[in-house]
Parts: C-alpha cells; structure tokens; sequence
C-alpha cells in the first residue's frame, strides 16, 4: 500500500502502531479506533446501484467498493482507524471451500451440512478447482485491483479447527462424535490445520501489502505480517479437558505459524478456557465477547478477564461502550489507568467531529 492510503492521514504511522501494539510495545499512548462522522461530506459520492443477489451484497467486488468509498467521504479515520473492504463468504469461508454451500441471509451465510459418514468422507483436501475457493479468490483479486493504494482489502473470514467441522458436521453431530470417535475428530482437526494454511497462505499474497503486512476481516485489526483473528465459538459447549485435547494444540500450531493473532473469546460459556488459551505462548492478543443482554467488555465485571490477559504478557482489545460519550471516556479512562498504555487497544462508538478532537486531545494530555 501507499505510504499514506487516501482516507487515512498517517497509514505507516498506523502500521508502526499496531507493529508495537501485538508485542505489548506502545510507546505513545493506547492503540485507538476513533471514527466520527464528518460534518460536511466529501464531494463525489457514486450512485449506489442495489446489490443483484445476496453473494453480490457478500462479495460483490465493485458493489461493495463503491460502497466503502462513499462511506469514507460520509466518515472520518482518526488515531489508528482506517477504512478496508470486507469480503467474507460468511463467518467460515473454509467450509465452501470444502464441500458445503453457503446460504445466504441477509444478516449472515448458513452453511449446509456435507459430512454425513466419516468412513465414506474424501472431501477434506485442498481442491483447486472448488468453485467457492475459485470464486472467492477471483473477487479477491478483483477488489485488490479496485482498491489500488487507497485502502487494503481484508484476509477474509476462513475460521479454524473444530468450528469448520462444526459448520461441515452439524454441531449436535460434533457432540456426539468427540465422545464416540475422539480420534476421528483429532486426526480431521490436523487436517484442517493444515488446510487452513493452503488457503490463507494464497489469500494472504493477494492482499498483502508491500511490506507484508495485511489486514483482518474481524475486529479492525491489520499486522506488519500474516495477521489473523483465531476463535472457537465451539467451545462454549465443550469442557476445559476437552478444549485441551481437540482445540488448543491446534491453536498453538496456527498461531506458531502466523506472525500475529488475536483469540475471539466469545460469550461467558467460553471464559472458562481462559487458562488454556493463555497457555499458547505465540497467541499475541485476547478480545472477549459478553454476549447479548450483558454490560460491554469495558465493564468492571470482565476486569478479571483483562487481568489474566495482562497477567498472560498478551496485548488487549477492549471495545469501549455505555450509554453516551461520556460514558465511554470514563469507561477508557478507567482501562488506561488500571492496564497502562502498553498493550492497550480501545475501539469506540461512531462519534462526532467534535467528541473525536476532545477525545484525541485527552488522550494526548493524559494517555501518553
């Protein structure tokens, strides 16, 4: 990418930052996402013709680009913000690129179950020619060439371990399966291990930048290398031994493996595999997820999170939120004096142009 992207004012600055922020190493204050919508638009927004079928609104390569431009002229990128094009499959593209078909909502992508007799399955290998992995990464490279040096194009939402098995399976049938054939299950985990790899290793030279850095899909974060969100939202129906046993030496691998990662802890079910996660000595960073009907991860509640997290030598992503602006800089104000600035990233609400220049007037007085 260019040295400064047309929407972001310091774009090696940004990517310095976010270098430092992975290794616990800020040195000016707390990593922050900060976008406020402008009080006059930019000129030249595009006529937004609407999406011609769902895949279109998903990975519609020039539909959503035009889309993305005309929100940057509507938005404006501050502190460590920075605007990327999205196109995911739904949350575990793998899975299509290994069987099932995605169903396409307008709120997410469902995928149908392919995995109904493990001894008849020969479906888990890389296969060049599946036409939702040709697809997917045909708009890939279409969306790079559109965005030329203006902002970057995420690696999409692959997912991993037994979460794509989840997906392919059913995840009753998954139940079932990790206590009548453990080993089954361990051997197709690996497999997927490896796969995960064939597929993020050729996304990831399409979109990567100059330097090698690359950004995420989920959770607006980018990487000075191959950078990734790893989850296992499966988790939160599995024990602690079990999670030890089928999921967290495949982390460890993936994580060895890429240059940053950031663990999705989602919902109060997963909290209790904290430990083994922080275990992953390569696992750089932690966002937790309280799930709906509970306070935001800011809160004082989910402090005992953040500390082990901290306690762990892993960095911090903490979505800051409540009921108003002020609400939210108290809530980061809190964090910044209880967790230091060293390893901090605070993402807040969509603000105005005048709550974000005292936002970043505060941070520089107080937060440095």
């Amino acid at each position: 990418m260019a040295k400064n992207m047309q929407y972001t004012a310091d774009w090696e600055s940004t990517k310095k930052r976010f270098g430092e922020w992975w290794k616990g190493q800020l040195r000016q204050g707390p990593l922050m996402w900060i976008v406020a919508t402008r009080d006059i638009p930019l000129p030249g927004n595009e006529p937004e013709p609407p999406f011609q079928s769902l895949e279109e609104y998903f990975i519609g390569p020039e539909a959503r680009s035009v889309r993305l431009r005309n929100q940057c002229r509507k938005m404006i990128y501050l502190a460590d913000a920075f605007p990327s094009l999205t196109l995911n499959i739904g949350p575990g593209s793998m899975s299509t690129y290994l069987g099932s078909e995605p169903v396409f909502s307008p709120q997410t992508v469902w995928y149908t179950e392919c995995i109904h007799d493990w001894a008849d399955w020969k479906g888990m290998a890389y296969d060049p020619e599946n036409k939702w992995w040709k697809r997917h990464l045909e708009v890939l490279r279409q969306a790079r060439d559109i965005a030329g040096e203006d902002y970057p194009v995420d690696i999409p939402d692959i997912i991993e371990n037994v979460d794509i098995l989840s997906a392919m399976l059913g995840p009753q049938n998954l139940l079932f399966d990790l206590m009548d054939h453990p080993d089954v299950i361990k051997a197709f985990v690996e497999r997927i291990d490896d796969l995960y790899f064939e597929y993020y290793d050729r996304i990831y030279e399409v979109v990567k930048d100059r330097s090698g850095g690359c950004s995420y899909t989920a959770f607006r974060i980018c990487g000075p290398g191959r950078t990734a969100k790893v989850q296992c939202d499966f988790s939160a129906m599995i024990s602690p031994d079990q999670f030890r046993t089928f999921v967290q030496p495949s982390l460890q691998k993936q994580c060895a493996r890429l240059d940053a990662t950031l663990y999705h802890l989602d919902g109060p079910d997963a909290v209790r595999h904290l430990d083994a996660l922080m275990e992953i000595p390569e696992l750089s960073a932690l966002q937790y997820t309280p799930g709906a009907g509970n306070p935001p991860a800011c809160s004082k509640e989910f402090d005992f999170i953040h500390d082990r997290v901290k306690a762990a030598g892993k960095s911090l992503w903490i979505s800051v939120g409540g009921k108003d602006y002020e609400a939210w800089v108290q809530s980061a104000d809190r964090l910044v004096q209880r967790y230091g600035t060293e390893s901090l990233y605070l993402l807040f609400p969509v603000m105005s142009e005048t709550q974000a220049e005292t936002l970043l007037n505060k941070a520089e007085r107080e937060w440095r």
